[in-house]
């Protein structure tokens, strides 16, 4: 499944220089340029306060977005930049880049878990343990995949899942090379505590990332 671009609204600003971008600001806007992509560069606004809930929402910078801007056909962009006040610490200008749907970016994509009830470990007290609920990866930008799947059938206590035990949507590559870990089954609070191998060998992997 195709991961779903969130929109990102703004409007032409018109005027350029200091002088129109601290009208935005007094506007309650926050001005930006959109570059790339072998058009002009378009000066715009965004609504402050719908900026700050996204820069809250954290992973901006690796979030592609939908541009949509009144009279302006729709574009996919994605932030380079956003200049900050170096007192309040809020933003006062971003930089966003045009992408064509065939350009290679990395984006943090969600990782989920299936078939919990078919992996033995589980039935015998074990618990999964989330290294990564993300992994970054290039991908796309045309072909977004919305998670990636991480199959437990047959899981076991002390089994550890790497990057490289996951089939990933076609296209998509893991930005780190090695062959990290996403996640284990751990063993019981109970047996860990009692000096098993399990709980030990688990950490190991773990404190690599």
């Amino acid at each position: 499944m195709a991961k779903e671009i969130p929109d990102l609204q703004a409007e032409v600003r018109t005027g350029t220089g200091k002088g129109a971008a601290r009208q935005a600001r007094r506007e309650g806007y926050v001005p930006g340029i959109v570059y790339g992509g072998g058009q002009d560069p378009l000066a715009i606004n965004v609504n402050y306060h719908a900026l700050l809930k996204k820069l809250k929402a954290g992973r901006f910078l690796q979030t592609l977005f939908n541009l949509k801007v009144e009279g302006q056909e729709d574009v996919r962009v994605i932030c380079r930049n956003v200049q900050r006040d170096v007192v309040k610490d809020l933003p006062t200008h971003l930089d966003l880049m045009r992408i064509k749907r065939t350009t290679r970016i990395s984006l943090y994509i969600h990782v989920t878990f299936e078939n919990h009830d078919k992996a033995p470990g589980f039935r015998k007290g074990g618990t999964l343990v989330v290294v990564r609920p993300e992994v970054e990866l290039e991908v796309t930008a045309g072909d977004i995949p919305d998670h990636i799947t991480v199959d437990l059938t047959g899981r076991e206590i002390g089994d550890v899942i790497h990057i490289g035990d996951v089939e990933l949507p076609a296209g998509a590559t893991p930005t780190i090379k090695r062959n990290f870990v996403i996640a284990n089954v751990a063993a019981p609070s109970g047996l860990r505590s009692a000096g098993t191998g399990d709980g030990d060998d688990d950490g190991g992997e773990a404190e690599e990332e």
